[in-house]
């Protein structure tokens, strides 16, 4: 499959590019972005943290606004972040609101019309686009972690639990920890799912821990207390719950006076590039 680069910079030592290929999941051109730390080979590939952003954004939102790559250099981490969403798909109604549609993704497979066709980020983030790039750059998919904000925290969650040997670290930044019992979940499993909720389990990190899917690693969550959408959207006690009651283990840290921006993302995003780079490396 080919590779459009759109452009590459050094950064950090090593090196942040920009690129699009067409992606048989989607059916469409997707775009993402990619960055290789300094000292990555092929003949010494390195781990790699699969960032996802949440709504509204791009494959370029995380990168260039969470200050992540200082500390993947540091780690000798490499990053790929995808788009939130397929683009330009011509669904009706797909860009009549920001939290369904365009930049609303919610990184799984839709199963209803008129999204069905090509709203599959599901399939494309768990098998097209870690092949792409695990081929195309030095990354060792042996040690694949994930992680995400809002959105892209809800989908870290859901892909990490759901396949624990693939990713094999989480973190998230005040994720939709229980998209099936909020008004942000709701709309979109709906639209995306049907109406049959015992079918948005397999989409809910919550649903999933209560169901026995569990990780082996310690999961870690960043929430701020004075997120906006924190008791509305977010509600992480609902995981924290799940997470005792399966056992799973969980760091959960409230940050008191941090909301739901970059701002908070890039105060602590260090701690999780530590924690991923902790856990891979041991591998």
């Amino acid at each position: 499959m080919t590779i459009e680069t759109r452009s590459e910079h050094r950064c950090f030592g090593g090196t942040l590019g920009l690129y699009s290929h067409a992606s048989d999941a989607l059916g469409l051109k997707a775009n993402f972005a990619v960055f290789v730390p300094p000292g990555a080979t092929a003949a010494a590939p390195v781990p790699v943290v699969y960032c996802l952003a949440g709504l509204t954004c791009t494959e370029e939102t995380f990168v260039i606004k969470a200050n992540a790559l200082r500390f993947a250099a540091e780690h000798g981490l490499a990053l790929v972040a995808p788009d939130t969403s397929p683009r330009g798909a011509g669904v009706a109604g797909e860009d009549a609101s920001y939290d369904l549609g365009t930049g609303a993704g919610f990184y799984l497979d839709a199963t209803q019309e008129p999204w069905a066709t090509h709203y599959r980020m599901g399939t494309y983030l768990s098998d097209e686009l870690p092949g792409l790039v695990e081929d195309a750059f030095p990354l060792d998919p042996a040690r694949r972690g994930i992680m995400g904000h809002s959105m892209g925290g809800h989908g870290a969650l859901v892909h990490g639990l759901k396949a624990p040997g693939f990713w094999r670290s989480i973190s998230a930044f005040a994720p939709i920890v229980h998209p099936a019992a909020v008004p942000w979940g709701e709309k979109a499993l709906g639209a995306y799912l049907g109406p049959d909720r015992a079918l948005w389990n397999a989409w809910d990190a919550t649903a999933l821990l209560n169901a026995g899917h569990t990780h082996p690693t310690s999961i870690m969550i960043d929430q701020g207390e004075s997120d906006q959408f924190l008791e509305r959207e977010l509600q992480p006690h609902h995981l924290e719950a799940a997470a005792r009651t399966s056992g799973q283990a969980l760091t959960l840290n409230r940050r008191p006076g941090y909301d739901h921006s970059y701002w908070f993302i890039q105060s602590f995003i260090g701690d999780h590039i530590a924690h991923h780079a902790a856990i891979l490396k041991s591998l």
